[in-house]
């Protein structure tokens, strides 16, 4: 059977293929926020976990008094958040704001979706701020439990991974009106088709480990379109495609102002006019675009030189300029996937010349050799070492056979050179690059509701999927699998 091709919105991101040549059950995700619920899980709870069942396991009295001085005393104070439609920056800057603390006190392990609900561990910085303090806060959408003090924050290094939560929509339950169990298949054929994808999902060791949408902009995916000229020096070009660019799903008003910033009419590009015009016209919920022009205008110059777009695109926050060059970094890890998978390499397994990475020492990549690929292979299988490719940096190494012939080719056809990653304009942007797993391994669950009527879509099916990932990897990634819509 051939490989099962992806929608155009995916190969524009470079996802070529489905990791599995199932039937997919269609239907979409995120109808409402309780749809998509995503708990954070910690390296920490882990510890937490372990150190509870030895309690259990020993009696042993000290690590009882251990664990509760680590809860009760310290001046981080550790909370529960559960937010829904919030991205974690801004309930974090909100917060901060209701408590009159700097944002910077405020610590996670990192960011989650905001159109979900979602729950994680957040630390706050200081002495002064207690339970009390905390129960005034008062935040739509937003709840905070407290869990204890510690001596150490919660930082980015603390997660571990997610559980998911999922509903789909809209399934396609077949046998007519009312989706039921007649000639069309129904409940049992969704659960068989669910079933066999399971099945081929648990058969490869997991699904390919690409990038998802959220990565490169959900309505304007183009943060590696913007990172791809930031690594060539282009920097107006960079903020023209920023502010300019038009995308389908964006609203009448955002693309008008943005045909007004190009001039297309008047055969012009980033001239003062049309930038003026173009700002007047911005919606105010597109507050960096309205950024960037008003830093291009202010000066009233007819010509603007490079200096004036560096300018502009300096209104981005540092950590965020940073994350067009990973857009693309991670676009042509897509790209090298995809490839892997047209030529039919494995991903369960390393071939000699494949870089493999080993869990006991996530730093350290090992080139597979002719007389270690048996023993490396072993260490696969038991899932203690995993084969990897680049997301590709200024110190990159490349691979050897046909996983280095792929990585050399996708760079090729991309016009682009390691050392373009080191961004002489732009320092802070460079990067050495690194190594990621191929394939992310993952057990997907039918919940114990898991089929039945969709309330908001008469006739048809709602299934409720759980499941857990690494951090790093994508749920849309994983349901892009079943759905196949």
């Amino acid at each position: 059977m051939s490989l099962k091709e992806s929608p155009e919105s995916e190969k524009r991101i470079g996802i070529w293929y489905y990791g599995t040549k199932t039937e997919g059950i269609g239907g979409f995700i995120k109808t409402r926020p309780s749809d998509f619920v995503v708990r954070e899980v910690t390296a920490r709870e882990e510890r937490d976990e372990r150190e509870k069942r030895d309690e259990r396991e020993k009696k042993d009295e000290r690590e009882k008094r251990d664990e509760r001085e680590k809860r009760e005393e310290g001046k981080y104070l550790i909370l529960e958040l559960t937010k829904e439609n919030w991205d974690t920056y801004g309930v974090v800057r909100e917060i901060s704001r209701r408590l009159r603390v700097s944002k910077n006190r405020i610590g996670f392990a990192g960011t989650k979706d905001k159109f979900a609900v979602t729950t994680q561990r957040i630390s706050i910085w200081g002495e002064g701020i207690g339970e009390r303090e905390v129960e005034r806060v008062k935040i739509k959408g937003v709840s905070l439990r407290k869990l204890g003090r510690s001596k150490k924050a919660v930082h980015l290094g603390d997660l571990r991974g997610n559980e998911f939560e999922i509903l789909v929509r809209g399934v396609e339950g077949g046998g007519g009106e009312g989706g039921g169990e007649g000639e069309g298949g129904g409940e049992s054929e969704v659960k068989r088709k669910i079933e066999a994808t399971t099945a081929e999902i648990e058969a490869a060791g997991g699904v390919p480990n690409f990038f998802g949408v959220q990565r490169f902009g959900l309505n304007r995916p183009l943060t590696h379109l913007i990172g791809k000229r930031l690594t060539r020096g282009e920097i107006k070009e960079a903020v023209l495609c920023y502010i300019s660019d038009i995308f389908p799903d964006e609203t009448e008003d955002a693309k008008q102002a943005r045909r007004l910033c190009r001039l297309e009419e008047k055969g012009g590009e980033g001239r003062l006019e049309g930038l003026k015009a173009g700002l007047k016209k911005m919606p105010a919920f597109l507050r960096h675009e309205k950024a960037m022009l008003n830093e291009l205008v202010r000066g009233g110059k007819e010509s603007l030189n490079e200096a004036d777009f560096r300018s502009a695109f300096s209104v981005f926050p540092k950590n965020l300029q940073k994350l067009f060059v990973h857009a693309y970094q991670a676009y042509l890890f897509n790209l090298v996937l995809s490839r892997r998978k047209r030529q039919g390499l494995p991903f369960n397994e390393a071939l000699v010349g494949d870089f493999v990475c080993f869990r006991s020492e996530l730093e350290r990549a090992e080139r597979v050799t002719e007389e270690k690929v048996e023993a490396v292979n072993r260490l696969v299988k038991r899932g203690r070492a995993f084969v990897t490719a680049p997301l590709f940096g200024y110190e990159t190494e490349f691979a050897g056979g046909e996983a280095g012939e792929i990585e050399r080719a996708v760079l090729e056809e991309e016009g682009c050179e390691l050392s373009d990653f080191f961004i002489h304009k732009f320092p802070e942007m460079s990067s050495k690059g690194t190594r990621r797993a191929v394939l992310v391994p993952v057990k997907v669950r039918l919940c114990s509701d898991g089929i039945s009527e969709d309330e908001l879509n008469p006739g048809r099916k709602k299934v409720r999927l759980n499941f857990f990932l690494p951090k790093g990897s994508y749920a849309t990634v994983v349901l892009r699998e079943y759905l196949k819509s």
